[in-house]
This record gives structure tokens, sequence and C-alpha cells, in this order.
């Protein structure tokens, strides 16, 4: 598996016009989006390895600039999956899929990332797998970290 983080100010993902997820960050925390792919071979332990990662990745400011996860700060999370990690380039600029896995497999470990981020005691929003989403965000550094399992 593998995700992009981003420490955000502002998150939110739309489908036809309707928000099906957002991180409520209306009291000056920080929050995170992840964009989680999956790839073939991919299993339940992958998405809680994965989980546990994005929640205790210290990318955070805490008290005397130490750096703090999620977790420390019970900062929420807006998990987007996304195929498109996966892309391959290497023989010209038309990506190819093939390493993502098909959405029947890919789908549970997504949701498997967000239960288990759910039991680690994250709060957690998603998008809407399979739609076309616009997802708004306002990247906060700007912070972004790329994660494999």
């Amino acid at each position: 598996m593998r995700a992009v983080i981003q420490r955000v100010s502002a998150a939110s993902v739309t489908v036809d016009g309707e928000t099906v997820g957002a991180l409520d960050l209306t009291d000056g925390r920080l929050g995170l989006v992840a964009l989680v792919g999956v790839t073939h071979g991919d299993g339940q332990a992958a998405a809680q390895k994965l989980a546990d990662k994005i929640w205790r990745l210290r990318i955070f400011d805490g008290a005397d600039r130490r750096e703090v996860s999620a977790a420390d700060l019970d900062a929420p999370i807006l998990v987007i999956s996304q195929f498109t990690l996966y892309a391959d380039t290497d023989k010209g600029r038309r990506p190819s899929w093939s390493a993502a896995a098909p959405g029947p497999v890919a789908e549970p470990l997504v949701d498997a990332v967000v239960a288990a981020l759910s039991g680690l005691g994250a709060t957690v929003a998603t998008g809407r797998f399979g739609a076309h989403m616009h997802v708004a965000l306002v990247n906060d550094g700007p912070v972004t970290v790329i994660l494999d399992t």
C-alpha cells in the first residue's frame, strides 16, 4: 500500500456537488489528508501497518517545536482512495494503471485503513470509493510525505 500524507489546515471532498467528507478544523487545529493506493498482493496486514504509520507519523509541531503525531494531537484525518498512486510512466507519457489493484480488491483494503485508524482513536472522514471526487485542501507548511508499506 502507498499513501501520500499532507498536513492541512482545511480539507474536504465533494462528489456531484455534495460534500461527502470534510475535516472540522474550525478551532485552528491541523489535520491530515491521506491519499491511499492499493497494489496487488496488499492485504489486511498492510492496511493495519499503513494506518499505524499515518496515525503515528511525527509531522506536527508540538510544544517547544517538538515533533508530534496525529495521535498526540488527536488530529482528524481525511482518507481518500487514489489508485493513481500506482501509475507507471516508464514507457512514455500515458500512465499504465496495471500496478493498481482492481476496485473489488482495493475498496475493502481502503475501508480497512479507515477502520484501523478509527480503532486507533482517530476521527476519520472519507471520500467515496470509485467516484469522481473534487478534493479541496490547504496544505500547511507545505508538508507532504509519501508512505509505503
